[in-house]
């Protein structure tokens, strides 16, 4: 069970989704993240975010792309949070940037799309 932590761990940081910080967690204006939040990856699969209910740093969010559909509470730290293999980074107003680890079926190993979604 180590193996496989230590081999998830090490993909992750390879990704880069693993960047420690060491600031607070300080309430984000509910304007610049709520609503939905839309995007193409580079393979042309579209993605959307709903992001409600936020609340401090506290938000709900509803991912979807393709068939995946994932709801999840999250917290919101750097003007970033994640949602599974998915990060959300609000780079302006109105402007995100997402990355997503995407595990090959077939050869096992990872690698990361990255998309620009914005607001609606």
């Amino acid at each position: 069970m180590a193996d496989i932590m230590s081999i998830l761990s090490a993909n992750y940081k390879a990704a880069g989704l693993s960047v420690p910080s060491k600031t607070a967690y300080v309430a984000v204006d509910p304007k610049l993240y709520q609503g939905t939040w839309s995007g193409t990856y580079p393979d042309r699969k579209t993605f959307k975010f709903t992001v409600s209910d936020v609340n401090g740093f506290r938000a709900q969010v509803k991912y979807q792309s393709g068939s995946t559909v994932k709801y999840q509470s999250v917290l919101i730290k750097d003007q970033s949070f994640r949602i599974g293999d998915t990060k959300f980074i609000l780079t302006k107003a109105g402007t995100a940037q997402i990355k997503n680890v995407i595990t090959d079926p077939a050869t096992g190993s990872t690698y990361l799309d990255t998309a620009r979604a914005t607001q609606s």
